[in-house]
C-alpha cells in the first residue's frame, strides 16, 4: 500500500515537473519569436532612418541651390554647420 502511494506521489511530482518544463519551453519559444520580430522591426526602422536621412540630404542640397544660406539650413535642420558643409560637398557644392 505504501509503495503504491509513493509511486502515485512520484508520478504526480514527475507530471508537475513535466508541466513546468513545458511551460518554460513555451515561454522560451515565445521570447525567441518576439526577439525575431523585434529584430525585423529594428531592421525596417533602420532602413526608414536611412531613407529619411537621404531625403534630408537632398532637401539640404535643394535648399542651398535655391539660395538658402547655410546658416539658415543649420538652424532649420539642427545639423551642425560642418555636417551641412559635408553634405553639400558630397553633392559637389562648395561651402559658403
Amino acid at each position: 500500500m505504501i509503495a503504491k502511494i509513493m509511486l502515485h506521489l512520484a508520478s504526480e511530482i514527475i507530471q508537475h515537473m513535466a508541466n513546468r518544463l513545458a511551460d518554460a519551453v513555451r515561454a522560451f519559444h515565445m521570447a525567441q519569436a518576439t526577439a525575431a520580430a523585434s529584430a525585423q522591426r529594428a531592421a525596417e526602422d533602420r532602413e526608414k532612418v536611412t531613407e529619411a536621412r537621404d531625403q534630408l540630404a537632398v532637401a539640404i542640397v535643394e535648399a542651398s541651390q535655391s539660395g538658402m544660406r547655410q546658416v539658415d539650413i543649420v538652424r532649420v535642420t539642427g545639423y551642425t554647420r560642418e555636417r551641412v558643409r559635408q553634405i553639400l560637398r558630397s553633392h559637389g557644392i562648395a561651402p559658403d
